[in-house]
C-alpha cells in the first residue's frame, strides 16, 4: 500500500468535496458506521477499493476528533467476517497530519465467488456494487448474472417447448449440414441429417420427440420470434445527438425506426443494410480516381452486430430485451443485454488467450451458418474485436468505445470526420492518365466503370474518352452506341 498515493487521493477528495469510485472515507470517531459493511460488499463485487477511516468528510476530509485507529481496525476486521465469502482486506494504520488514520485495501473477489453479500441480509438483499461515490444494491438480474459465472450457461442448448423441426429454415439447414460434412467428413459424412443436427445441438430431445434448441432456432429458424418475441434487433436513427427531439405528439422522433426479425443471419444482414442506407458516403481522391469513404466501415459494423447477437444474455430474464442499434448524427451505438462473460475484461478483450463464450452451442452453430451476402456468420476464433480494430485503423478512424456492465455491453463507433480533400474534383488530364493506367492492368474498361471510380458525370467521362480515341491512344471494342461498348488500349 503506497502512502503517497493515499495522500494524493485525500487531496483530490478535498478538492472535489466527496468520495470517489475507488475511495470511501468515514470519520468513525466512536464507532464503525453501520453502512461500512455495504461498502465492503460493493468493493468486493467490483474492482476493489480503499476504505479510509479517521477523516471527517463533512469537515473537508480533516482528521476526525477522538478517532481510535486500533479499535476501528478490530471493528473493521469483525465486519469483514460478516460477509459471504469473508472479505480479507489489507489493513494498515498510517500517520497523517499529526494523527493516525486507518486504511483498508479491499480486493475484488474472484468472479466465480461473486456476489459477496452481507450474510445476515441474504443473497438478494445484501449484495452491493460501487457506483460513483456510493454503494447501490444489486438487482436480482445482476445477482443472477454473477451466479451464472459459477458454471457454464446452458440456455442455448435447451429444447424450445412447443417448437418443432418444421420451425427450422430448410434452406439454412441444408447449407449448414453440407458445410459440416465438408469441414468434418470423418465425423459427419456418414451420419443422417437428423444425427448431424443432434450432434451440433441444433435439435435436442424433449421427452420422446426432438425439438429445436434455442441455439438452433435462433441461428437456423424460420421465425424464432414465434417463441421469443423480444429476441429481435431494433434499429433507430435520431435527428440529434442526445435523442431528445420530440414530435408534435411529444413522442421521440426518429428518421428511421425498424425491428429486425427472423434468424440471426437475416437480422445481421438487415441491420447492415439499414446502417448502409442511413449513413453518408463521402469520397477522397487517390490519384485520379475516387475512393468511397463511408461514415462507418461496414465490415466493422457487421462484426459488432454479430458480436451482440452471438454473446448477448439469453437467460429467461435477458430474453425480455432486444439488441439495440442506434444511429446518431455523430456516432453509431450497438448495445446488447448482458456484459462480458468469464475471465474476459475490457482490458483483455480481443487479445490472444483471453476468450470465454457465454453461448457455446450457438457460437458453434453460427460458425457454419451462412449469411445471405455470402460467407458465414462468425469465425468463432475470438477475431471479432481485432477485426473491428483493424478496420477502424485502416479507415484512420478513432477506436471504438467499448463499455461493459453486468446488465449490458455496448460498442460505439464515432462518425468519420470529413476533410476538405474529400470534395476535390478530378482534373480532366489526370482522368485521361488514370484511364490509360487502368487499361495497362486490364484488357478493357466501360464508361460506367469509369464513372463509378471517378465520381464524375457521364458527359465529362465521355468527353475524355472521345479525346483519347481521337488521339489514337484507345479504341472502342463495339460499334458506336452499342450498349456493350468498352474501350481498350490501341496497339498499332
Amino acid at each position: 500500500m503506497d502512502f503517497t498515493n493515499i495522500q494524493d487521493a485525500i487531496e483530490h477528495m478535498r478538492t472535489i468535496g466527496n468520495d470517489t469510485q475507488t475511495y470511501e472515507v468515514k470519520s468513525s470517531a466512536r464507532k464503525l458506521p453501520n453502512d461500512i459493511i455495504e461498502t465492503l460488499s460493493a468493493f468486493s463485487n467490483g474492482k476493489g477499493g480503499i476504505i479510509i477511516l479517521g477523516l471527517a468528510e463533512t469537515d473537508g476530509f480533516l482528521p476526525a476528533k477522538d478517532f481510535n485507529a486500533h479499535a476501528m481496525r478490530d471493528a473493521l476486521s469483525e465486519a469483514c467476517s460478516k460477509l459471504t465469502p469473508i472479505v480479507r482486506p489489507d489493513i494498515e494504520i498510517m500517520p497523517f497530519e499529526g494523527t493516525e488514520i486507518l486504511v483498508a485495501e479491499i480486493p475484488a473477489i474472484p468472479i466465480t465467488d461473486r456476489p459477496c453479500y452481507i450474510t445476515a441480509r441474504g443473497l438478494y438483499n445484501g449484495s452491493f456494487i460501487r457506483t460513483g461515490d456510493g454503494d447501490r444494491k444489486l438487482t436480482h438480474y445482476e445477482i443472477n448474472r454473477m451466479i451464472e459465472e459459477h458454471r457454464q450457461p446452458q440456455w442455448d442448448a435447451q429444447p424450445v417447448p412447443d417448437a418443432s423441426i418444421e420451425d427450422l429454415d430448410s434452406v439454412l439447414v441444408e447449407q449448414f449440414i453440407l458445410r459440416q460434412k465438408q469441414l468434418h467428413p470423418r465425423i459427419f459424412s456418414n451420419l443422417s441429417e437428423e444425427n448431424v443436427l443432434q450432434n451440433m445441438r441444433v435439435i435436442a430431445k424433449d421427452g420422446d420427440i426432438y425439438r429445436p434448441t434455442m441455439a438452433g432456432l435462433l441461428a437456423l429458424g424460420t421465425y424464432p420470434q414465434k417463441y421469443f418475441p423480444r429476441l429481435v434487433a431494433t434499429f433507430a436513427t435520431y435527428p440529434d445527438i442526445q435523442a431528445r427531439k420530440l414530435s408534435k405528439n411529444k413522442e421521440l422522433r426518429f428518421t428511421d425506426n425498424q425491428t429486425m426479425v427472423g434468424a440471426i443471419p437475416y437480422i445481421v444482414q438487415d441491420i447492415v443494410d439499414a446502417v448502409r442506407r442511413n449513413m453518408r458516403t463521402g469520397a477522397v481522391i487517390e490519384g485520379a480516381f475516387r475512393k468511397d469513404l463511408p461514415d462507418y466501415p461496414i465490415a466493422a459494423v457487421r462484426e459488432a452486430i454479430v458480436n451482440a447477437l452471438q454473446h448477448r444474455d439469453y437467460s429467461e430474464e435477458g430474453q425480455a430485451s432486444p439488441v439495440h442499434v442506434a444511429m446518431y448524427p455523430n456516432r453509431l451505438q450497438i448495445t446488447n443485454p448482458g456484459g462480458l462473460y468469464g475471465n474476459v475484461t475490457i482490458e483483455t478483450l480481443g487479445k490472444g488467450g483471453n476468450t470465454a463464450t457465454r453461448n457455446r452451442f450457438l457460437s458453434s452453430i453460427l460458425e457454419t451458418t451462412p449469411l445471405p451476402s455470402g460467407g458465414f456468420v462468425v469465425e468463432n476464433r475470438g477475431s471479432g474485436i481485432p477485426t473491428i480494430k483493424a478496420e477502424l485503423d485502416e479507415a484512420e478512424m478513432f477506436p471504438a468505445d467499448i463499455q461493459s456492465a453486468l446488465t449490458h455491453f455496448s460498442i460505439t463507433f464515432l462518425q468519420r470526420r470529413r476533410t476538405t480533400s474529400e470534395t476535390k474534383t478530378i482534373p480532366g488530364e489526370a482522368l485521361e492518365q488514370a484511364i490509360l493506367d487502368a487499361l495497362k492492368q486490364r484488357s478493357s474498361i466501360s464508361t460506367a466503370e469509369i464513372i463509378a471510380a471517378s465520381g464524375l458525370s457521364r458527359a465529362t467521362v465521355n468527353n475524355r474518352l472521345r479525346k483519347l480515341v481521337e488521339q489514337g491512344r484507345i479504341e472502342p471494342t463495339q460499334p458506336p452506341r452499342s450498349p456493350k461498348q468498352r474501350y481498350r488500349l490501341r496497339t498499332s
